[in-house]
């Protein structure tokens, strides 16, 4: 068995359902490349009393006979192939019955679920009569159900409407890996890189394990990328719309959103988005909800009156995503774009700007680090107001973590590659800022600059 890196939460709650004795309905779900199947696989690979798997972009007769290969995998016998779901679920149940008979824990997991739903395919109908009129009551039958297309399994499965309205027991949003379960994933494959090069690989990649498993501990970092998105069929340059096609299934205004966040480096707000691609409504919140929901943007709230009535800012979270879109069409014709522009202005300004957003991606990683984590918080960016003399636009703070016990965290983040100096105007800089903050927005609490770098601060 590979070791399972990180995954501890869910591991926990995966092994807690199996042993609830009542019958449970698990619904995994997150985006393509994270996991999904692999933490399934490992973690009950001796256990899965039956597995099926859909075919992306296979046919009704297709689906219906990977069904069929499945339960004659497992010594089933079908004598005639079913016509259609309610029947292939009946030589399920069929199946099952004498596993549910033992006693034992019956796990079974369905991967891949919405490739079954083709139009009138009638397969959400008659999953929901299986898990009505028998699974839910079997109390040792526990069902997994797993899937790319996140849009899909919240509409249809988790929020649905129909027979399996609030039948899902429990859901599990799979995410990336944390930059400290990277670190581990890249040791435990043998890498010997620095932290701030596993930093600079995280901020490309992100924590998608199957976009790690593409490095190659034999090549420095700007090799590997070379390699992965710059060379002639490079293996992640077409990886970009692979990945939104298996998200959505119409892919295109989703990907408009990304594109138009990207080129954003505080983000936008819902007004603004709406402005720029003419879409409202029902739609635009569908959009946005499905993007946060596969951990591709988040929405952060911002201390500023006019933002706060639009709902807070939307910004890009998705590593992968951001560097694409930043770099991948500049390389294209230079197999070896990354090492030509090694410390170059452009990508050392990126990688400051990509630092600030791994920090946002670790705020409680943060509270952990400064020991009050414990504490209720609530986090968020201040924009101070415009200069009403120079016009000027005013000063902003991203990373603010206001304190239940009256103190405030304000966090400034640089990125460098050696110590940092932070000098005396910088210092008077960073002061005015606060004194800023706390004139604007009125607090009374304590305080305090915490500096977040990439290496020690000189003394």
């Amino acid at each position: 068995m590979k070791r399972l890196i990180g995954r501890e939460k869910e591991i926990e709650s995966l092994e807690a359902y199996v042993d609830s004795g009542q019958a449970e309905f698990i619904a995994i779900y997150g985006r393509r490349r994270v996991g999904k199947t692999f933490l399934i696989n490992q973690l009950f690979r001796n256990r899965l009393a039956f597995s099926l798997t859909g075919i992306i972009d296979g046919t009704p007769s297709e689906q219906m006979e990977s069904f069929v290969q499945a339960l004659e995998f497992n010594g089933y016998k079908i004598n005639e192939h079913p016509k259609n779901w309610l029947t292939a679920f009946a030589e399920l149940r069929k199946f099952l019955q004498p596993k549910i008979n033992s006693g034992e824990p019956c796990i079974v997991f369905i991967d891949e679920i919405s490739c079954f739903d083709s139009q009138r395919s009638g397969f959400v109908r008659a999953l929901g009569f299986f898990w009505n009129s028998w699974a839910s009551l079997q109390d040792n039958l526990k069902l997994i159900i797993c899937g790319s297309v996140t849009s899909w399994m919240i509409t249809n499965i988790i929020d649905s409407k129909g027979g399996l309205h609030n039948r899902v027991t429990h859901e599990i949003a799979l995410h990336q890996f944390t930059l400290h379960e990277t670190e581990l994933y890249l040791l435990n494959r043998g890498f010997n890189w620095s932290r701030l090069t596993i930093l600079q690989a995280y901020m490309c990649l992100g924590g998608v394990p199957y976009y790690l498993s593409l490095l190659s501990a034999s090549e420095s970092l700007a090799e590997n990328l070379d390699r992965l998105f710059f060379d002639r069929d490079a293996e992640l340059q077409k990886e970009y719309s692979r990945l939104y096609k298996t998200l959505f299934k119409s892919p295109e205004p989703y990907m408009k959103i990304v594109k138009l966040l990207a080129e954003s480096k505080q983000g936008l707000t819902r007004q603004e988005i709406s402005t720029k691609l003419k879409i409202s409504g029902k739609a635009l919140t569908d959009q946005l909800g499905n993007l946060q929901s596969c951990d591709i943007i988040r929405l952060y709230y911002v201390k500023d009156a006019k933002i706060k009535k639009n709902g807070g800012i939307y910004q890009l979270m998705d590593f992968y995503s951001h560097f694409y879109l930043k770099f991948a069409f500049l390389g294209l014709g230079d197999a070896q774009y990354w090492s030509h522009h090694l410390n170059t202005p452009a990508i050392n300004n990126w990688y400051g700007m990509s630092f600030e957003r791994v920090c946002l991606a670790h705020v409680n990683q943060i509270k952990t680090i400064l020991r009050f984590d414990k504490i209720s918080t609530q986090f968020y960016s201040w924009r101070s107001k415009t200069d009403v003399v120079s016009h000027e636009r005013g000063a902003q703070i991203d990373i603010i973590i206001d304190r239940a016990d009256d103190m405030i965290n304000v966090c400034e983040v640089k990125y460098s590659k050696s110590q940092y100096e932070l000098t005396k105007s910088e210092f008077d800089k960073l002061q005015n800022r606060i004194n800023r903050f706390r004139g604007e927005t009125k607090t009374k609490k304590g305080v305090i600059l915490t500096m977040i770098t990439t290496e020690d601060l000189l003394p």
